[in-house]
């Protein structure tokens, strides 16, 4: 089975204008981010869905009613943002200098968080998420609420069964396309700004990669016409 995923970075937030590591702080959209928000939805830049998925976090919550009004989001706690432990709230300028922020940049971010997640936990969590959605997106095939569509801009014609727009974080997004997608993708090259994100295609029961797990292809940053920020 084939489903398509809209990977949506929430809007910004005061946090994120300020550059600041934000995790489990449950910030709310700023003002800009909801302006850039309401103006790209009101220009049909974000793809219709047929189901909405969102991180249980404020930001990720308020960006899915913006851009899905009446389409109650399925709810992922394991899509939450990473936890930065002691890098919490704090931006660069504020840990330059800091031992334990230089030797976790010394190691290309592979060391955990002091008092937070590694990125190898981080990614699992996410994966149980991931598994979580494709359980949803499967009932909802096996009860008819599927939209087959055909989409050319993902690589050539392709048979969706669901359209799911994913409301997450950007850590959350890297931690998926990074483990599911092609090989030597790279974590950091997943980064998007804030409103933005990727489509892919999903494969589960079609098609599964040698640990039996779910594999995106056919990943494409979304393209909006003009710089809203």
């Amino acid at each position: 089975m084939v489903w398509r995923l809209i990977l949506i970075r929430h809007g910004m937030t005061e946090g994120n204008r300020e550059k600041r590591y934000i995790g489990t702080t449950d910030e709310s959209l700023c003002e800009e981010g909801r302006r850039v928000l309401e103006k790209r939805k009101a220009a049909g830049e974000y793809p219709e869905a047929d189901v909405v998925f969102a991180s249980p976090m404020r930001r990720c919550l308020e960006t899915a009613e913006l851009l899905y009004p009446g389409q109650e989001p399925v709810v992922i706690k394991d899509f939450r943002e990473c936890d930065f432990g002691l890098f919490e709230g704090k931006n660069y300028r504020e840990l330059t200098g800091n031992p334990l922020y230089q030797a976790w940049i010394d190691s290309g971010g592979e060391l955990a968080f002091p008092q937070g997640e590694s990125r190898k936990l981080f990614q699992d969590r996410c994966a149980r998420g991931l598994e979580e959605l494709a359980a949803v997106c499967r009932s909802r095939k096996d009860s008819g609420r599927g939209t087959e569509t055909t989409d050319a801009a993902l690589g050539g014609p392709s048979l969706c069964s669901t359209t799911a727009a994913v409301v997450v974080h950007g850590g959350t997004i890297m931690a998926l396309l990074d483990r599911f997608g092609p090989e030597g993708g790279g974590y950091y090259s997943y980064q998007c700004g804030s409103g933005e994100g990727y489509c892919c295609l999903a494969e589960g029961l079609a098609r599964e990669n040698e640990k039996g797990e779910i594999v995106l292809s056919c990943i494409h940053p979304l393209v909006f016409s003009q710089d809203l920020s």
